[in-house]
Order: C-alpha cells, then sequence, then structure tokens
C-alpha cells in the first residue's frame, strides 16, 4: 500500500547550502535568512542539508538543527525533506533526527563508499526507511546504482515514494522509470538529480523525469525559476539562450575543480548577499579569478533574462 501522503511539487526544488561562521560552526541566523529568501522566491520544495548543504560534513546536533530552522522558516508553505545517509547507523539516526525536527519527507544518500551488491541496496532503504514513518526518497548515484529489479523492489517498500538519478545512464533510467511505473505506482516520482540538472532536464523530460533539483536556484532564484518557466511552457528559444549564457558556463567553471558543485552555489549565496561562509574539508572554496568568473556567468544569464522580460513587455 502507497503512502496516503504524497508532495505535490510543482516547481523547481530548491537545495539551500548550510552557512558557516568564518570559525567553521554552523551559522543558523544566515541559514533562516537563505531559506526565507529562498522560498519566497517560490520553489516547489526545500531539500534541507542534502548534497548542497554539506550533508556529509554535519555532525548529529547539527544536523537537528539545521532542518528544524529550516521547517520553522519554510511553515508548511511547501514540503521540506532532509537529508540521510552514509552509514546505516548514522543514516537512521539523521532519519530520526529529521522526523523530530519536523521535516516532511527524506533524500536517502548513498551509503558509506563500499562495493554495494543490490541486495545490500535495498536491504540498507529498508533499514533506514522502517526506521521512520516519513516519506523516503531515494538516490541512485555514486555506489547506490540501483538496476530495474532493485529499483522496483526499494519501490514496494510502503514508504519509499520517490526514486532521484544522479549518474546520467538515461537508457537504465528510462527502463527502471517504465518498471516501476508499470509494477508498483504509476504515479511514482522522478527526478533529475545531476549536478546543475538544468543542462540535462530536456533529455529527463523526455523519458518520463519531469523533476529536478536546481542548485542555482539557491544563489540565482530567478534564473532557476525563469529556465523552469521556459521548459514548462515550451518557450524553447529562452530555454535555450540561458543554457548558452548561464548553465552551461556555469557546468564548464564546475568541472574545473573537484567540489565545486557544492562551493561555488555556496560562494554565489554569499556574492548575493547573505554570508554563507567557507565550505568544511575537504571541499575548497574558490579563488579569485573563479569569482570573477562566476559573477560574470550570473551577469551574462541576468543580461538574457532581462532581454526576454523587455521583449515581452
Amino acid at each position: 500500500m502507497r503512502p496516503t501522503s504524497r508532495p505535490d511539487f510543482r516547481s523547481v526544488l530548491f537545495f539551500p547550502v548550510t552557512p558557516m561562521t568564518p570559525s567553521g560552526a554552523v551559522d543558523l541566523d544566515a541559514l533562516a535568512r537563505h531559506i526565507a529568501r529562498g522560498v519566497d522566491a517560490g520553489p516547489g520544495g526545500v531539500f534541507i542539508a542534502c548534497g548542497t548543504g554539506e550533508f556529509h560534513a554535519l555532525e548529529d546536533n547539527e544536523f537537528g538543527d539545521v532542518v528544524r530552522t529550516a521547517v520553522d522558516v519554510v511553515a508548511g508553505r511547501v514540503p521540506v525533506y532532509a537529508g540521510a545517509g552514509g552509514a546505516v547507523a548514522q543514516a537512521k539516526r539523521f532519519a530520526l533526527a529529521a522526523e523530530e525536527s519536523g521535516a516532511d519527507g527524506l533524500l536517502l544518500m548513498p551509503p558509506y563508499l563500499v562495493e554495494v551488491p543490490q541486495a545490500g541496496l535495498v536491504d540498507y532503504t529498508r533499514a533506514v526507511a522502517d526506521t521512520t514513518d516519513l516519506p523516503v526518497i531515494v538516490y541512485n548515484r555514486n555506489n547506490a546504482r540501483f538496476t530495474e529489479e532493485s529499483a522496483v523492489a526499494v519501490a514496494e517498500i510502503p514508504n519509499v515514494i520517490g526514486f532521484k538519478d544522479g549518474t546520467g545512464n538515461f537508457d537504465l533510467v528510462a527502463r527502471i522509470v517504465q518498471a516501476v511505473k508499470t509494477n508498483v505506482d504509476p504515479d511514482f516520482l522522478f527526478f533529475n538529480g545531476l549536478p546543475t540538472a538544468e543542462t540535462t532536464q530536456l533529455a529527463y523530460r523526455a523519458i518520463g523525469v519531469p523533476l529536478y533539483s536546481s542548485a542555482t536556484f539557491a544563489f540565482a532564484p530567478d534564473l532557476a525559476l525563469a529556465f523552469y518557466n521556459a521548459l514548462d511552457s515550451g518557450n524553447e528559444q529562452l530555454a535555450e539562450a540561458l543554457l548558452n549564457a548561464f548553465f552551461i558556463p556555469l557546468v564548464r567553471l564546475r568541472d574545473t575543480v573537484p567540489g565545486y558543485a557544492v562551493s561555488l552555489v555556496k560562494a554565489g549565496v554569499t556574492m548575493e548577499g547573505i554570508p554563507a561562509g567557507p565550505v568544511r574539508p575537504p571541499l575548497v572554496m574558490p579563488g579569485t579569478d573563479d569569482l570573477t568568473e562566476l559573477a560574470a556567468i550570473v551577469k551574462a544569464g541576468r543580461a538574457v533574462l532581462s532581454g526576454a522580460l523587455a521583449q515581452a513587455v
């Protein structure tokens, strides 16, 4: 039996960063401002303490504080999902902490980096899902790579409601989509979870994956929403212009340094007026030249958007 409560993600999904003070402590005041600004812009949901939020680097008490802050600020306007994962014991603790802090659901990150057989991946998902009544979205990436059979198996777990792909294996994901919808639930949720998902979302939509996460929303919600709305309305010209001016150059910069998928976003949040502080090791912050390039990329994207708005008047 499927859960009676299913989120209604009607817009692009917001993955906040976790701001830090200069000394590296979690800055809950800055986090509250960051989330408030993002929710006011109109996302379909908030995914707190996930990859962009440096889930991997948070201690248990910090995680609970971060999730509780998000829940308080969002105040029920959109669903709040929290990250959980890593070692199975940690994943269970985070799942319970998310539930106690008022989260609406979980994004289950991959287990600790070991070789994972399919049966073990299903067992890992079930072990965490059984810990809580919260809806769970599984994340297909890194060492947690599902087959058609294992995807169907986890989809049959009562509170598993979604599947997020971070592999970009379109052939396999297309088969997983059809297998789960045919054998388990035609309304099961599927998400594009690749970094800077906007660059691949046209392809994901074609295989039945309509939802996607946007790290860009954390620092440039105007550009993220403009792209989402362009896709939704069939404005291919604007979508292509934003890809060429903003998203593709952002990907090129992101790919120059491992971990920039997080630290560039954090730098962007600071650039837009909310001090987000440093990332925690082993990630590194962008240097001066890369920050200058990031600012130029954002400026180019907004020039495209400004031109499109001017033409629409």
